[in-house]
């Protein structure tokens, strides 16, 4: 086992910038010399993202040379190859190959991060995912008893989230003292991967003004601000709950190192407002964490060269730090 984290780098769905943002990443040297890079995609996906970047750089299908290493995904390539700039069958079919065989990789024990660029969600689901988002089906693939929660990441600033993708409708009862603990510990764990060593978490409020002492909903009473007090126990720096309109404001002045919202549009809006193109989605609470930029596959950028890597950057940079985090943690069991 080397030092370094094993990275497994996917291109994400072919009609959209994800081939581009991946090229442009490993034109980079300082890449593969931070990391052991597993790219999964075939010969022609590959070179055409050269061909998208205008980049060149050396690949292998060996493993161990210190250079990216191609291992091809098993998927079906269209004969006529892929429509870009708008989503389909084939687009989703491909990109979910790709993402299969970097988690089946991760099962044996070959990876330790996984990146994928940026995928477009109506066509994994032409493709036929039946889950509501990617990060359930990673859950469906890997059937390890591991269940994945969304972070949001920027360079100052970490949110993590109680519930996500379920209408608002539902959120209320799916809140619970156990779960907020659980999110809350991984958020830290999260936090501390990126050299924080007493990571101070704020947790939101549900209702507005905090619940006003129980008028308008007792949540922040029953459940959230017990579980506050346990993680107080357990030794981690949360306080809270605070009013979701005033919590980012304490984070930008530097109150916090993150921030765990009780649903998905109170952490996000802060997130994409804070820093859109920065932005990293972390898929964490797996068995093997998986990352990729905030941002979507920019069909309206396709082929023009002007896309944004500064997500995509901070993705490989994040799972760089976490997947060392658990090379480390596996040497050492």
């Amino acid at each position: 086992m080397t030092a370094r984290p094993r990275i497994a780098l996917t291109f994400g769905d072919p009609a959209g910038i994800g081939p581009e943002l991946v090229a442009r990443q490993l034109a980079d040297p300082a890449s593969a010399e931070a990391a052991d890079i597993l790219l999964i995609g075939d010969e022609q996906e590959l070179i055409a993202a050269m061909a998208d970047a205008g980049v060149e750089f050396a690949w292998t299908r060996e493993a161990g040379t210190g250079i990216p290493q191609l291992i091809e995904n098993g998927g079906e390539r269209p004969a006529g190859g892929f429509v870009r700039k708008q989503p389909t069958r084939e687009g989703g079919l491909w990109a979910m190959a790709s993402l299969r065989r970097a988690l089946e990789l991760s099962k044996q024990g070959e990876v330790d991060a996984i990146v994928f660029a940026p995928l477009n969600k109506s066509s994994l689901h032409l493709a036929g995912m039946t889950e509501n988002d990617e990060m359930s089906w990673f859950e469906t693939v890997l059937d390890d008893g591991t269940s994945a929660t969304e972070l949001n990441i920027l360079p100052e600033l970490v949110t993590g989230r109680v519930t996500s993708h379920c209408s608002i409708a539902e959120v209320a009862d799916l809140i619970t003292f156990d779960l907020i603990v659980e999110r809350a510990e991984l958020l830290e764990r999260v936090l501390q991967a990126r050299g924080i060593e007493k990571p101070r978490i704020g947790v939101c409020a549900l209702n507005p003004h905090a619940g006003e002492s129980g008028k308008f909903g007792r949540h922040e009473i029953d459940v959230i601000a017990p579980a506050v007090e346990e993680l107080q126990k357990r030794g981690v720096d949360a306080t809270g709950p605070f009013p979701s309109d005033t919590i980012f404001l304490k984070a930008r002045d530097g109150g916090f190192d993150g921030v765990l919202t009780m649903y998905h549009d109170q952490g996000q809006i802060a997130v994409k407002l804070l820093g859109f193109d920065r932005g990293v989605t972390m898929a964490g609470g797996l068995s093997v964490p998986v990352c990729t930029p905030a941002h979507g596959t920019a069909f309206d950028v396709v082929g023009t060269r002007t896309a944004s890597t500064g997500a995509y950057e901070h993705a490989f940079r994040t799972a760089v730090g976490v997947g060392a985090q658990a090379r480390a943690a596996r040497t050492a069991s």
